[in-house]
């Protein structure tokens, strides 16, 4: 029996990068105290926090599985962290939407795109899952094979635009939204919540 499952190590590397996308959420605070923002930043920022939480535990579990030799294990692992991370975009775009376009300028356009870049993501998740879902357990190199195939997907996924989700974090709602806890990057398991 190898030691490691260097596919699955190349899955985790590219979660990373994939959850690098909602943790750009969390910048550094500014000066600027203006109500209607802060109170948009909070709005949506409460809805933020278990989303951030549910898409760490799913990274977790799917690093957790990098050793696993047991392909349908491994299977199983990754399509329920998949499909954990595409409800948790979907639940962040329905959040985003929900408070309405910032009120900045541009805010509506913003708003929109944001939405809608959080959904592909979340669409982008769910044929992931589906591509893992599909794969052939019964023969390692060909699960070996077919998973490298989705850690490339989600590699170049995890690379891919995140523009309107950073022009939402511009300016005046990037500060706001920095202050507010639901949106500063949760505590690992390990460390106390304060």
């Amino acid at each position: 029996m190898e030691g490691t499952n260097p596919v699955n190590k190349k899955l985790v590397a590219a979660l990373s990068g994939g959850a690098a996308l909602v943790l750009a959420l969390t910048g550094c605070g500014g000066g600027d105290d203006d109500k209607k923002v802060n109170d948009w930043a909070k709005s949506v920022c409460d809805e933020v926090q278990p989303q951030l939480k549910k898409i760490q535990g799913a990274n977790t579990a799917i690093q957790g599985a990098a050793d696993e030799q047991d392909s349908k294990k491994l299977q199983q692992t990754d399509a329920q962290a998949f499909q954990e991370i595409s409800a948790s975009y979907g639940a962040l775009a329905k959040a985003v939407s929900k408070a309405g376009p910032p009120p900045v300028d541009n805010g509506e356009k913003t708003q929109q795109q944001a939405v809608k870049e959080l959904n592909a993501t979340s669409g982008a998740y769910t044929k992931l899952k589906a591509a893992v879902d599909k794969l052939d357990t019964s023969d390692k190199s060909k699960f070996a094979q077919g998973l490298k195939g989705v850690a490339d997907d989600l590699d170049k996924l995890s690379k891919s635009g995140d523009q309107a989700l950073q022009k939402l974090q511009e300016g005046k709602v990037g500060s706001a939204m920095a202050k507010q806890p639901g949106c500063q990057k949760p505590k690992t398991a390990g460390s106390a919540t304060t």
